[in-house]
This record gives structure tokens, sequence and C-alpha cells, in this order.
């Protein structure tokens, strides 16, 4: 058996550390930009930044090369690295989308991400009625139930669950793969609303019901009518979110790209 070097074993040791100093930079530097703190045309320093952060400058680099890969940021020449516009992000990806729940655009993300569901999850729910499996529908309709039962009880965390879970089986039946590549997206937005108190403390029985509606429409392989009841799910969801964010007093200012 052969015995790792000491430069092998203080790799493995710091590899750990190493990773949790990059994803706090990370996170700082993501919801700083996301939230305007770091606004477009601004210059990061890696000096600054390793001194503000307390970290080595390969930490910094990572940090960077990863913001770059979303569109965050550009090295330019005899400029530095420079922030980009916001219409320059990948607004597809969940950490992107994570970063702008947690910012003061907030309100444009939820409004945004509501705006793409209506006009995907109806044609999804419609495409599942065609082409889902027996099993998989049966599945559907016990999941509303479930559903329905968390929701009574007020139990937020799996009704949540449930919620992320309902959707993302929707988009699945639906047998589009770029459908299915929202399932995140939807994830990311309703553990968004729930960690940031954007979600009534018991579901109204009307959205229980739409739930319900949807999956034995689906079931019954009534893709009109189940589109339909996606549709008024959707917009049961826009209306509550405007009525909290009044009752919060947050403004939907507009911060998309």
């Amino acid at each position: 058996m052969v015995e790792p070097s000491s430069a092998e074993v203080a790799t493995a040791r710091t590899a750990p550390v190493e990773a949790g100093l990059h994803a706090r930079v990370l996170d700082s530097l993501g919801t700083a930009i996301c939230g305007g703190e770091l606004t477009s045309g601004s210059v990061l320093n890696i000096d600054d930044l390793v001194d503000r952060y307390a970290v080595s400058r390969s930490v910094i680099r990572e940090v960077l090369r990863v913001l770059s890969s979303m569109g965050f940021i550009e090295a330019r020449r005899r400029v530095g690295v420079m922030i980009r516009p916001a219409s320059a992000w990948n607004v597809f990806d969940p950490q992107v989308i994570r970063w702008r729940l947690a910012s003061s655009g907030r309100m444009a993300q939820l409004r945004s991400i509501t705006e793409l569901r209506t006009a995907v999850e109806p044609h999804a729910a419609l495409l599942a009625a065609e082409r889902i499996g027996p099993d998989e529908a049966s599945d559907l309709v016990g999941l509303a139930a479930k559903m329905w039962a968390a929701g009574e009880a007020g139990d937020e965390e799996r009704f949540l669950h449930l919620d992320i879970e309902f959707h993302r089986r929707v988009l699945v039946a639906s047998g589009n793969e770029m459908f299915v590549q929202l399932q995140e997206l939807v994830a990311e937005v309703l553990t968004g609303r729930h960690k940031h108190h954007l979600m009534p403390h018991h579901p109204h029985r009307q959205a229980l019901q739409m739930h319900a509606d949807v999956a034995q429409a689906i079931q019954r392989r009534d893709g009109e009518r189940a589109r339909q009841a996606m549709v008024q799910l959707m917009a049961q969801a826009f209306g509550e979110m405007k009525s909290l964010w009044a009752q919060t007093g947050e403004t939907d200012r507009h911060h998309a790209p």
C-alpha cells in the first residue's frame, strides 16, 4: 500500500475549508451584484477582495471564474474585472435566482418567474394529460391529496416539499425535455417564497382545490381542462403574491435584466 505524501494529506485537509470559503465569498459577491450594491461598470480588484474576505488569491480567482460563467463579470485589458449589466446574466441559473430572491430585487425576480411559469406550466399540464402513464397519473392525484392534508394541518415544510414535487412531476410528465429543465427554477422560487415569508401560513382552500383539479384532469386525460386549471392556479399564485407584497410594504421595483 502506497502512503499519501505530506502534500497530498495537506491538500485533503484544506479542501473542505477552501470549499467553505469559496461558497461564502461567492454568495456574498453574487448577492451584492444582484442587489445592486455592486453596480454595472464597477471594477473588482483581486487584492482588495483578498483583504476584504481574508482568503487566498486562489479562492478569489475561482469565485471570479464562477461569476464569469454566470455572465456577472468580464475581464477587460487595462481595466480589470468589471461587473456586467443585468442583461448579460444567466437568469436561468438556480444560484442566480437564489441570489436575486435574497436581494432587493426579490419582487422583480418573483414576478418574472411567475410570468414564465404562467406561460409554460399550463401547456405542460396539457401535454402531461396526453403523455402521462396510468401509475404516474394516480401518484399525481395522491400527491395533490397529501398537499391538501398538509395545507389543512398547517405543516408548511411538508406542504412546500409536496408543492415542489407536484410541479416537478407535471413538468416531467409533459415529456418536453426543455420544460423538464425548468423544475429547478420552480423549486427555487417556491423555496424562496417560503424562506422570505411570502407565502400564507395556511394555503387557501382554493389553491388546494386547483392542484387537485389539475391532477384529476391529467388523470382523466382531459388536456384542455388540465391547462385551464393550471392557468387558474398560476393566476391565483400571482394574486396571492401581490397581496402579500402589499402587506409587507415592499415595492415591486423592476430589477429584472
